[in-house]
């Protein structure tokens, strides 16, 4: 558990956080990992039963590496100066090397911005040999072949901190120019990129492709890039702000989530770039509120570590590439406290989030998706007709999701066709205000074209099936059971009352 300052509600009416609760949290956290550090402090083996497919090494190199990100964030020069043991151990052999698709290449980009950001209080006190060894190591990230999605952006931010610090000079600047290059063919208009070929929209939109492209343009000086990806991250934080219930829940849509309150990582870089459309004391308020459902919800367990899970350990939110101290990209999310102590996103009193202002429905056109929110419970709902993953992920393939439910294994907003639940090559059909449409496949041949329309708390929903031979059975589901609310699924044409439920 993490002990915390008393609340602050005349600053923080909503919240009761202030910088000194995120200051308090950072320090918990990275004291809590501290015992784990191997002798060298060069790795840091997190407790769990879990290896990720990347193996026990790699885990290891991604706990020191997370971790060393959260230290950056906090500047605190103690820590940072155990981080600086490591590296003096880590590069030199310990370490795996970076290949091409491995998990060291994404560990490799933390360190890199971690190193960039903290530059005079962590690498230039290194002596010249750690120097060299580091920086031979990150370099292999220069021409390591990433998979094709955000990882483009792993060489992008190794390659921005290696220029700068004069190493490998013309092979970095390539690797920025590749990667950037490469991320234009998924930008999609709207402040919206895909994570690579297809329609995979979700939260790497906002904690990978504006973070690290804004973060680089930013720390480069670059104007001009600056200004390109500064005005998509503002386009995007218009709707971002919108996907956080009025607890602070962020919603369970994508794979990744038990990275937490990583999702607040791009309401911070709006703040720290000047590049956003919203109140300073809407972005803390949105950004500390999901700090605290985390951590008032159980996020951290006795030891005060970050389980894999949401609150709390649960398996359902790991991915095979999940590790022991994957939970910790969550660091990501303390972005903010670069941020000095007088910015006005520190001292500006809180502001309602959009979730607790109106009942509001709000399409998004570039993933075709439907935002719909309710002031009266503070549950936000996205209805998805433009996001799929090969993968068959049930956080991808639902036809909704929200700040308050999980998808189940059971299929829950679906369409089952003769039993197949299958939602595959979506086709987006438009959306506007109060409706949205697509088609999907079933299975070859097969097809099903939905139409949602919602006002309040209410959806309509008419799914026409094509292909199916007469009589097959369609069997429609709707939300999950959820803590503390309740739907009722009310068969309108077409259905049997038998279906009906809640």
């Amino acid at each position: 558990m993490i002990r915390l300052p008393a609340d602050d509600r005349a600053s923080s009416p909503y919240t009761g956080y202030t910088r000194a609760h995120w200051e308090a949290a950072a320090d918990a956290l990275l004291a809590a990992v501290e015992p784990y550090a191997t002798p060298d402090r060069a790795l840091y083996h997190l407790p769990g039963g879990r290896v990720s497919r990347s193996g026990r090494l790699s885990d290891g190199l991604e706990g020191y590496a997370r971790t060393l990100l959260l230290a950056a964030f906090r500047r605190d020069e103690t820590v940072l100066g155990r981080y600086a043991e490591g590296l003096a151990a880590g590069p030199g052999g310990v370490w795996p090397r970076i290949t091409d698709r491995g998990q060291p290449l994404v560990e490799a980009a933390s360190v890199a911005l971690a190193l960039r950001l903290t530059r005079p209080l962590l690498w230039d006190r290194l002596d010249d040999a750690v120097r060299g060894r580091t920086a031979a190591w990150l370099a292999d990230a220069l021409t390591a072949r990433p998979w094709p999605c955000n990882w483009e952006l792993f060489p992008v931010t190794v390659g921005g901190f290696l220029a700068e610090a004069g190493h490998r000079e013309e092979a970095a600047r390539k690797a920025i120019d590749r990667g950037l290059e490469r991320i234009e063919d998924w930008y999609v208009g709207d402040g919206w990129y895909t994570d690579g070929d297809g329609r995979k929209f979700d939260y790497y939109n906002g904690w990978a492709m504006h973070l690290y492209t804004v973060l680089h343009a930013w720390l480069s000086d670059d104007g001009e890039l600056l200004a390109r990806y500064g005005r998509r991250l503002s386009r995007h934080l218009a709707d971002h702000a919108r996907f956080y219930g009025g607890d602070g829940a962020p919603l369970r849509q994508g794979r990744s989530l038990t990275y937490r309150f990583a999702t607040t990582a791009p309401l911070w870089l709006g703040a720290l770039t000047g590049h956003t459309p919203l109140p300073a004391g809407e972005t803390r308020r949105l950004a500390s509120g999901a700090l605290r459902y985390f951590l008032d919800g159980g996020a951290v367990d006795e030891r005060g570590l970050l389980p894999l899970g949401w609150l709390g350990p649960d398996p359902s939110f790991v991915q095979d590439y999940s590790g022991p101290a994957s939970p910790y990209w969550a660091s990501k999310g303390f972005l903010g406290l670069l941020l000095p102590p007088g910015h006005e996103v520190w001292t500006a009193r809180e502001e309602q989030a959009p979730a607790g202002r109106a009942d509001a429905v709000h399409p998004l056109p570039a993933p075709n998706w439907l935002l719909q929110s309710t002031r009266s419970d503070g549950v936000v709902r996205l209805h998805n007709h433009g996001s799929e993953d090969v993968r068959w992920d049930p956080y991808y393939t639902r036809l909704a999701y929200s700040t308050a439910t999980s998808p189940l294994p059971a299929y829950d907003n679906s369409v089952l066709v003769g039993g197949d639940p299958g939602r595959t090559e979506i086709e987006p059909l438009g959306t506007g205000e109060g409706w949205i449409a697509s088609r999907h496949t079933v299975r070859a041949g097969i097809t099903v074209t939905s139409l949602v329309a919602v006002r309040g708390a209410v959806e309509v929903r008419a799914h026409l099936v094509a292909g199916a031979a007469p009589g097959t059975p369609v069997r429609v589901t709707g939300w999950p059971a959820g803590e503390g609310v309740r739907a009722e699924l009310l068969p309108a044409a077409g259905l049997s009352a038998e279906l009906a439920g809640v």
